[in-house]
């Protein structure tokens, strides 16, 4: 008898860890290849890795479903050898595929692309499914201890995976995933898979070591490095992969940076050194070496708060290459702070061209997002220097959310200026006006929101031939102010676009435009009696923008799309980078899903009744049944695809907010199904109802807690995170392993069906959410997910 309960215990342990491992590789794999997508694509294309990643599990259940051999436990080892083996060639399958989104203006074919990543990338997804679905119809009840050994499995993946990309690169971590995946075979104690387990591993070795060209990452021809490096004479000088962050420093023709240089300057500029993050948002560090060669800057239209008075103590936002940095130093400024919001940058820049820049971040120099930063800062500054400028002009995502631009921002912002104190923002202009547009709408509302009474009064704006800066005061700007913004302009041929009393024939002189459309959209916006009918008729949305909807650079109407599109050159493009790419996908998606939730109830229905693949219920279909799966995971997805979203502010990045998440929901989910399985108390129905309500709680309370944490150091900050997100896993790791227990009692048969289910529903749930978030806020989400739990109760319980 003691010798039975060994071996029970030693198969449920082997059986444990083989689950526990495929689910920390597969969801390791889904973070890594954000950061894949990040870098290749965009990071606002990144949003599909969940729905591919779901897309896999949920077709696991229902191939389970129709071939029940599958669901033989002697398959595991086989099932953890295509798992570790898939990881790897799913990535050098779809490593070489062209998904380009900007030639979506001429051409469709992108979209087979999207098709094609799906299928292959969620391969691993896949065999990991079918390793926790035969292990789910296999032992349902030990379900409580496999759904925990699988969330404990994902959670730990998520973090391990940061670690890993502190000292490998993304294209190279994917081998070392694969390989750790691959243990999984080697637990299963099948001698021939073993081996094979080792070849492959062999092979993933040699390509980690040597990374031939096949295996390196492939970067769209149209992200700014790749366009660089074509100019005769580039050179890509060095690659530094960061867990957060890819830079690339380069030299090329391409890199010219002064945005809106006057043509009154006739010199040649100082040589410049370009770079890149993720292989985008190109920009470039000047050599500091010959101050002379630095007269450029005083003909820049960001110079324009020095024009108008002495700027001692200075902070420049997001200062990227320095520029706005070397602007400040010229004019005599005694401490300038820079606050930089991407990670380890300003130490890349730092260390490896230091010198070239004059050591301008040597010393005074933070990678945090500046108003967090600023919340920690007790002392004014005469000046806070935002640029939105890089070194070629490049429109924004509209899926791409973004805090630094809301009116919290502004608000944070203003409130940090000396009395005298001025706010600048320095901008590319690309027709027609919206951009700018809305960032004079936020930052109108903010200054209402301090307590000035006409912010027309505390405004000016000047352009160039392709850049604006704005400037905004605490206090009204005075009648020397205005004459020196009047000479600085004139002397340099810039355009003014905004002061306090300006007249139409003081604007559009010297880099003229068919019309003063700057100058009307100002003048119509900071008048209290034009500035409603004009928001509502403008051609595009310039609403204010606020933390809870932060997507400052949404700007489609609806009604307006068909004068859009021609507003655009007729041209498509532009609706994709709006994020209508979104529901192009959601729509593959969906017809995808909806195929692998029907097919089994469609074959049973086909099929005679001597060749059943499941029981005979399932010609009749069951929507209680799958109802409930289908709820629980829109539920789950729909609550972590928010939580993620709010956690991006006070952890100041998204690959870190996305981590802490996925790592606090999936641990606690893993601890509460286990708990499940030791204490009947921790089970029930009622929970579910419990859980809707604690969203609703999460909801109300976490604003107010994530602004306490924003300005504790970050480890705090993270422990803090963990800690708060905790309770709310442990309630949610229950649903589905009740569900799937009470199945297994009544009709195991239906268990691979509902994890398709499950799966298939969870694949959409981050479709919708982010479209439900730019129409109407995040909250929206989370709600949404508390209202799923809620009806999961009302309907099942």
């Amino acid at each position: 008898m003691e010798s039975l309960r060994l071996k029970h215990f030693m198969k449920r342990s082997r059986l444990l860890s083989i689950l526990f491992l495929c689910s920390f590789s597969s969801l390791a794999y889904e973070v890594l290849l954000t950061r894949i997508f990040s870098i290749a694509l965009g990071y606002h294309f990144a949003f599909m890795i969940v729905s591919i990643a779901m897309l896999g599990l949920g077709a696991s259940g229902t191939a389970l479903s129709l071939f029940p051999k599958l669901k033989d436990p002697s398959r595991l080892g086989l099932y953890g050898l295509l798992v570790g083996a898939s990881i790897s060639v799913s990535y050098l399958l779809a490593n070489p595929i062209p998904f380009d989104p900007i030639t979506l203006s001429w051409s469709w074919t992108p979209l087979l692309c999207v098709g094609a990543y799906y299928i292959l990338l969620s391969s691993p997804f896949f065999f990991t499914g079918l390793v926790i679905g035969t292990s789910f119809s296999s032992f349902s009840e030990d379900t409580n201890l496999l759904y925990g050994a699988d969330l404990l499995g994902a959670g730990m993946g998520s973090v391990a995976v940061l670690v890993l990309l502190f000292g490998v690169a993304p294209d190279r971590a994917v081998m070392a995933i694969s390989s750790l995946a691959l243990c999984a075979t080697f637990l299963a104690g099948n001698k021939t898979k073993g081996a094979i387990a080792l070849i492959v591993l062999v092979a993933n070795v040699l390509i980690l070591a040597f990374q031939p060209g096949f295996a390196r990452m492939k970067i769209s021809p149209y992200k700014e490095l790749e366009m660089a490096l074509r100019y005769p004479g580039a050179r890509k000088l060095k690659t530094i992969d960061t867990p957060f962050a890819r830079i690339d420093l380069f030299r090329s023709p391409a890199v010219r940076f002064a945005p809106g240089l006057s043509f009154q300057y006739l010199e040649s500029l100082p040589e410049q050194m370009g770079f890149t993050v993720d292989g985008g948002e190109m920009n470039a560090v000047t050599s500091a070496d010959d101050p002379s060669k630095l007269a450029f800057l005083e003909f820049l239209p960001a110079a324009l708060p020095y024009a108008i008075g002495p700027r001692e103590r200075v902070v420049v936002l997001d200062p990227k290459g320095g520029l706005h940095v070397l602007l400040a130093l010229r004019h005599g400024s005694k401490e300038v702070f820079k606050v930089e919001s991407r990670p380890f940058l300003l130490e890349v820049l730092h260390n490896e061209l230091g010198a070239f820049s004059g050591g301008i971040y040597g010393e005074k120099a933070w990678s945090k997002l500046g108003r967090s930063w600023l919340r920690r800062e007790k002392k004014g500054f005469d000046l806070i220097d935002m640029s939105l400028t890089g070194a070629i002009p490049s429109g924004s995502f509209g899926m791409a959310e973004d805090y630094r631009y809301t009116v919290e921002a502004f608000r944070e912002y203003l409130e940090h200026l000396t009395p005298q104190g001025v706010l600048s923002i320095n901008l590319f202009i690309l027709p027609p006006p919206r951009t700018e547009l809305r960032l004079l709408n936020s930052l109108r509302e903010a200054l209402k929101e301090i307590g000035v009474v006409d912010p027309g009064l505390h405004l000016a704006a000047v352009r160039s031939w392709g850049t604006l800066c704005m400037v905004a005061k605490r206090s009204p700007l005075n009648s020397t102010e205005i004459s020196l913004i009047k000479g600085f302009s004139k002397e340099r041929r810039f355009d003014i676009v905004y002061y306090p009393g300006v007249k139409e024939e003081e604007t559009n002189l010297h880099v003229q435009t068919p019309s003063p459309d700057h100058f009307l959209a100002f003048q119509q916006l900071l008048d209290p009696a034009r500035r409603k009918d004009f928001i509502k008729s403008y051609l595009f949305d310039i609403e204010p923008v606020r933390d809870s909807n932060p997507f400052p650079h949404l700007y489609l109407k609806l009604k307006n799309i068909f004068k859009i599109y021609r507003a655009m050159g007729g041209k498509w493009q532009y609706f994709i980078g709006e994020g209508y790419l979104l529901p192009i996908v959601f729509i593959q998606v969906s017809l995808l899903s909806l195929a692998l939730v029907f097919i089994p109830f469609w074959v049973a229905k086909r099929a005679k009744p001597s060749n059943f693949a499941t029981k005979p219920r399932c010609r009749t279909f069951p929507a209680r049944t799958l109802g409930y799966f289908a709820l629980i995971g829109l539920g789950f997805m729909f609550v972590e695809v928010a939580l993620i979203q709010r956690f991006i502010l006070p952890y100041e990045n998204p690959p870190l907010a996305v981590a802490l998440v996925l790592t606090s929901l999936l641990f606690g989910s893993g601890l509460g199904s286990l708990l499940g399985h030791r204490w009947e108390t921790h089970r029930g129905s009622y929970l579910v109802a419990v859980l809707s309500f604690l969203v609703i709680a999460y909801d109300l309370v976490l604003p107010s807690f994530l602004r306490s944490i924003s300005s504790m150091t970050m480890p705090l900050r993270v422990a803090l995170g963990f800690l708060t997100l905790l309770p709310l896993g442990l309630l949610m790791g229950n649903p589905f392993p009740f569900g799937l227990r009470n199945l297994g009692q009544e009709d195991p048969a239906l268990i691979p069906w509902a994890w398709a289910v499950n799966g298939c529903f969870s694949v959409l749930a981050p479709l919708i959410a982010m479209m439900m978030a730019m129409g109407a806020g995040f909250a929206s989400v989370l709600w949404a997910g508390a209202g799923c739990y809620l009806l999961t109760f009302l309907l099942f319980s």
